[in-house]
């Protein structure tokens, strides 16, 4: 059930004085920004990082993930350091894996 609202349509003049308060608002912000001797603090949001840095993250962030799963495999399948590092030499020997 949708519910109804009885507010009255503003007329025209509210209209426009509420739009000329919004223009004036809105002036006044464009002109203070423009100003080099403006005193405002602007959030200008958290510093862009480089595409590098995100890929570096991006890596990092794999690369742990897969520390992870393997040492979750180890233990699961009950395989000291010894025997995974001597299995990844011997695919690497053989080109399986880069």
């Amino acid at each position: 059930m949708k519910q109804q609202t009885n507010r009255k349509p503003m007329d025209e003049r509210e209209k426009l004085r509420k739009f000329r308060e919004l223009d004036d608002a809105f002036a006044d912000a464009l002109r203070e920004l423009d100003d080099p001797n403006s005193q405002l603090d602007i959030p200008t949001g958290p510093p862009v990082r480089s595409l590098e840095e995100q890929e570096r993250n991006r890596e990092a962030a794999a690369q742990q993930a897969f520390e992870s799963r393997l040492h979750t495999l180890m233990q699961e399948y009950g395989q000291p350091a010894e025997n995974v590092c001597q299995l990844l030499q011997t695919l690497k020997s053989l080109a399986r894996i880069a």
